[in-house]
């Protein structure tokens, strides 16, 4: 890993949108072709780097460690790119790239400076995946949520400022407690590196583990509004679902964000000797997790706009990692890894397709006038027809007509979405819910039968699944399949590809599950042993400057 560190790799997903973001608030507002190009290019970019980052980790098996300020851990800043952070990284710079694109179509017209509020959201989701010390993550926390802010107004309207309202100060709140959380936590610990934490993490006093376990909690409540726990995410139906497209698909993968968090901190600072999560946030994250996955069920069901349900799906998918998290089991974590990126992956498809889906047009005229016949397809007037020619609710015939492209493409992408969605086969979700339904139902060493909350995990699973396809069914049929006197929905290349790309991956996913799980394990693996993580980050060195 000291080639990526030589060479400035891990610090590229950084740096490339910032300076995109630079470039083009210097270019005019009317020139938003040219600011159009940077943003896709800076996109492009950033996935080329993250995915020679997981390439060069997964290959080298060793956690690669940058110093900007080349001062060692811990007194300066570290970025790490190791299994879990560059999956991350590969998985929103593709959302990036995809949701970047898709809004060259009209949304970057819709106000000013889309674009590059757009990049600086994905420096601060990209820092916060690579950074390695809270204060940091505090810092691209607050980059992140500051660029949401505005692509979540973006194109105005009340619907909009109303969620936005909500959101804004949801997320103060949380940035608030996050602040007091990392306060405490180095007024105990004296550090804010996390893998120097995680050393003396067990040789805190016990005069001082009362406060060291507040600052913990105050810091979990935190990452827990980000990812969405009930009863803390009341804010992201709202919010995510009045957003514009482009935006909502990225915002899948800020939820995330929250997990990650909890994931990585969980490895490091409340573990024991054996690598078993401390029982109160296991406990906190499986009943939180359950709850979590049993309200976005509700909430599937109850919803009938495409982009709510998109929401619903994404807090549902927060439920199943919260609770899977809970479990400790690393068999578990690896499906719900395989299961994290596919179902980001799913949500951001179908918020895409929510806009040509749902749109309303003026009905097609239907040739009826005073006093006339209608018209027919072919020349032909009622009285002629026979009883062997097909018709459809409006008496025209069905023989010979010719769909458009458009609404074949949208017809099919609306399914294979629905499928990711719902984990249904054969696309790559089911295989991810079999992973974690296999990794939970596998009879522990010693133990007498599987557990109470394990059949609840198994049950909200499937019906969360069933309640998406059933919700999804009802979509399809309401906007695609019934006769509705709108004409076929209109999508641009521009916007069709992106989404075609995002359903061929999770097309590619079912082709390469093996190295996918593959991967997954690994990932989880380090996770339940972090002292590859802890060893990397403490024994980084500093370059040497020339003549010292």
């Amino acid at each position: 890993m000291s080639g990526i560190a030589s060479a400035h790799l891990v610090v590229a997903p950084v740096v490339v949108p910032l300076a995109a973001a630079a470039l083009m608030v210097a270019l005019r507002e009317r020139r938003r072709a040219e600011r159009a190009v940077v943003s896709v290019l800076s996109s492009a970019a950033c996935l080329a780097v993250a995915i020679a980052l997981a390439v060069t980790v997964d290959r080298d098996g060793a956690t690669g460690v940058y110093l900007p300020s080349n001062w060692p851990a811990p007194f300066g800043i570290a970025l790490v790119a190791d299994r879990l952070s560059t999956m991350m990284l590969v998985l929103t710079s593709a959302l990036g790239l995809a949701s970047s694109v898709y809004a060259t179509a009209r949304w970057q017209r819709a106000g000013v400076h889309f674009q590059p509020l757009f990049q600086v959201q994905l420096m601060g989701i990209h820092g916060a995946f690579l950074t390695a010390d809270l204060f940091n993550l505090f810092v691209f926390f607050e980059v992140m949520l500051a660029a949401s802010y505005g692509l979540l107004l973006h194109g105005s309207g009340p619907r909009r400022l109303r969620a936005g309202f909500h959101y804004l100060a949801i997320n103060l709140i949380g940035s608030t407690l996050f602040l007091v959380g990392v306060a405490m936590l180095y007024g105990v610990t004296g550090t804010l590196n996390f893998a120097d934490m995680a050393v003396k993490f067990g040789a805190i006093p016990a005069p001082d583990r009362g406060l060291l376990h507040a600052g913990a909690a105050i810091l979990s409540l935190a990452f827990l509004v980000k990812a969405a726990m009930w009863p803390l995410g009341f804010w992201l139906v709202p919010a995510y679902s009045s957003a514009s497209a482009p935006a909502a698909a990225t915002f899948a993968v800020m939820t995330k964000v929250g997990i990650y968090a909890l994931l990585r901190m969980g490895s490091l600072f409340f573990v024991d000797a054996d690598g078993n999560v401390d029982r109160f946030l296991a406990g906190t994250l499986l009943a939180g997790g359950l709850a979590t996955l049993a309200f976005g069920t509700l909430g599937l069901v109850a919803s009938h706009k495409l982009a709510r349900v998109a929401s619903f799906a994404i807090v549902a998918s927060s439920g199943t990692l919260l609770a899977a998290a809970g479990f400790g089991l690393p068999a578990l974590t690896a499906g719900a890894l395989f299961y994290l990126v596919l179902s980001t992956v799913a949500a951001a498809t179908l918020f895409l397709l929510a806009e040509p889906v749902e749109q309303t047009a003026v009905p097609e005229p239907t040739g009826e006038e005073e006093g006339a016949l209608p018209l027919l397809p072919f020349g032909l007037e009622r009285r002629e027809l026979t009883a062997d020619v097909n018709l459809d609710d409006d008496e025209r015939a069905l023989v010979g007509r010719v769909f458009p492209a458009t609404a074949v493409f949208v017809g099919l992408a609306f399914v294979g979405s629905a499928l990711m969605v719902a984990g249904l086969p054969p696309l790559s979700g089911f295989l991810a819910k079999v992973a974690m339904l296999a990794a939970i139902l596998a009879p522990a060493e010693g133990a007498a039968g599987v557990p109470a909350p394990a059949w609840a995990f198994v049950a909200l699973v499937i019906l969360s699944g069933l309640a998406a396809a059933l919700s999804l069914v009802r979509s399809g049929i309401r906007h695609l399949w019934a006769p509705t006197g709108r004409p076929a929905p209109r999508l641009r290349l521009v916007e069709g590809a992106p989404i075609a790309i995002l359903l061929a991956a999770g097309v590619a996913a079912v082709v390469a599950a093996a190295p996918a799980m593959r991967y997954a394990g690994d990932t989880a693996a380090s996770l339940h042993d972090a002292r590859g993580y802890v060893g990397a980050v403490m024994s980084a060195r500093v370059v040497a400057r020339e003549g010292s």
